[in-house]
């Protein structure tokens, strides 16, 4: 069944990919003709900058009773049809009136329709033709020549810079190109246009005699508008990877959410929680990843729970043989009165006390571990830290009479959190101060704004920095100074940094300032009250 929800997922997962990859093909196919369209009605409109700026030109400069011969003559050089119209009567859109001003050519191609206006803003020309073909370009040259013709020699090249050439860049030359075989010089002194091919540019090129003058006009090389220009490149490159993130964004967003909610549950269950499990939401990788993760929790926490129920059992069992032997040693101890068996007896029932105390301490540990297991919560109340730690050390200072066990706080420290194990913790790290230091142990409050810190000093041999990870592991003893003939069973601080855990917080060791021991320091994190 997984390996048919794996293929059925990749399957999908392939599927969904191809179809990204077509809706990108599919975009690109239509910004690349929407972009070509552009590309041509802007080549269109480059190539009839030049005729409508020069028409416009000398319209504008005439007054308005020679126009009809001026634009009848215009006609008949470029073969279109050729009228003024009045711009507010021309019924243009917002658009076209936007570019009308700006003083672009309007061009409308099959049949060819170009539209600009004048420069008095009231009149725009219209003109139309069925193609665009030589004859155009030829015209436009000879009306060019005309115009620069009936000006002054000085002021022509300024009246070139003033015309929009578009494709058509102007040069006045003061003569004609070297290049030129006796037939083009020929066709140029009869007064025609030459229309040459510029080879390395594969463009062309058009020279005509100024009339009357030793000067020709040069247009070109001309633009071919074959090529994508940038500033329409640009919008489809960004356009692709605008879509092409989005699909990636998106696909990476859905497998980071569910390695998020994996990551989740690992720390969740790195914290003791091993009953969190993940969801399985379909069978690809991630799918089959969670399947073996909660695989995984379920077989720790199996194996932890039957731990957990096997130190159990064995302790209580240990329970019932360690009460007889202690009700058999009292009735031997009863039915005589020598003083050497009295003496071996007492011993035995001092090792069956520690033993007693082993047994308790292990259930202790292991009852921690299975609330932690098993996900149980603490039963939280407000606890006053300075009545607790107070009712700490008058527990203590009777069996430790040869100590000083001081309490330094200031106002009272109140905290939510569970009564009788907190007590515990502190108990036992102010035992362990005891059974180590040499003549003073110190307990100091600090009521910190997220947390309750408490610090429990000695003044004995400390602890080396190279151990203080260890001794927080059950059964576990430093050296000489801190062996088993001294009290102990390894246990203590191990249930120390349970009970901690289970607050959602910490237990730590380094050196006293003060005294020169060990500092234990636990820190407890501040809950809310419950409602």
């Amino acid at each position: 069944m997984r390996r048919v929800l794996g293929h059925g997922s990749f399957l999908r997962f392939y599927l969904l990919l191809g179809l990204a990859l077509c809706a990108i093909f599919i975009i690109a196919l239509v910004g690349r003709s929407f972009i070509e369209q552009v590309r041509r009605e802007d080549y269109r409109e480059q190539l009839a900058a030049l005729p409508m700026s020069l028409m416009t030109q000398q319209l504008a400069a005439l007054p308005e009773t020679e126009w009809e011969p001026a634009i009848a003559h215009f006609a008949d050089q470029l073969n279109m049809q050729l009228s003024l119209q009045r711009i507010d009567e021309a019924g243009l859109s917002y658009f076209e009136r936007t570019r009308v001003e700006r003083g672009s050519v309007l061009v409308s191609a099959s049949p060819w329709r170009l539209r600009q206006r004048l420069p008095d803003d009231k009149w725009m020309l219209n003109a139309s033709l069925s193609t665009w073909s030589e004859q155009q370009w030829q015209g436009t040259m000879v009306l060019l020549g005309e115009w620069l013709g009936s000006m002054p020699y000085e002021a022509r090249a300024e009246a070139i810079t003033s015309l929009a050439s578009g494709s058509w860049p102007l040069t006045l030359r003061s003569s004609p190109p070297v290049d030129l075989t006796p037939g083009q010089q020929a066709q140029l002194a009869s007064g025609d246009v030459l229309i040459r091919l510029v080879s390395d540019q594969l463009s062309l090129m058009l020279i005509y005699k100024v009339p009357d003058e030793n000067q020709w006009l040069q247009a070109g090389p001309t633009s071919r508008g074959d090529t994508l220009p940038i500033n329409l490149h640009l919008p489809l490159l960004v356009g692709l990877m605008v879509v092409l993130s989005l699909i990636i964004y998106l696909i990476m967003r859905s497998i980071e959410a569910r390695m998020a909610r994996l990551e989740l549950a690992a720390t969740r269950i790195a914290s003791g929680r091993l009953e969190t499990r993940v969801k399985v939401e379909s069978g690809d990788f991630l799918g089959r990843l969670g399947m073996a993760f909660n695989g995984m929790a379920n077989q720790v926490q199996s194996l932890l729970r039957g731990q957990q129920e096997m130190i159990r059992a064995v302790s209580h069992e240990l329970r019932t043989p360690v009460a007889r032997i202690r009700f058999a040693v009292q009735m031997v101890e009863d039915m005589t009165d020598k003083p050497a068996i009295r003496r071996q007896l007492q011993g035995i029932d001092a090792d069956i006390t520690e033993l007693d105390e082993l047994v308790d301490e292990i259930l202790t540990y292991a009852r921690l571990g299975g609330e932690s297991v098993n996900g149980v919560e603490l039963e939280m109340a407000l606890v006053e830290c300075r009545a607790m730690a107070e009712r700490v050390i008058d527990t203590l200072s009777p069996l430790h009479q040869e100590l000083q066990l001081t309490l330094e706080a200031g106002a009272e420290v109140e905290l939510f959190a569970e009564p009788r194990y907190l007590q515990r913790a502190l108990q036992n790290l102010v035992s362990n101060a005891c059974r180590y230091g040499k003549s003073q142990v110190v307990i100091r409050l600090w009521d910190e704004p997220h947390l309750v810190r408490i610090d429990i000093e000695d003044d004995g041999p400390g602890i080396p920095p190279e151990a203080r990870n260890d001794i927080f592991k059950p059964f576990a003893r430093l050296d000489d100074s801190r062996a088993r003939s001294s009290g102990g069973y390894g246990l203590g601080l191990s249930i120390v940094q349970k009970i901690m855990a289970g607050h959602g917080g910490s237990v730590t060791v380094d050196t006293s300032p003060t005294l020169g021991g060990a500092r234990f320091t636990l820190l407890v994190p501040r809950r809310e009250l419950p409602a």
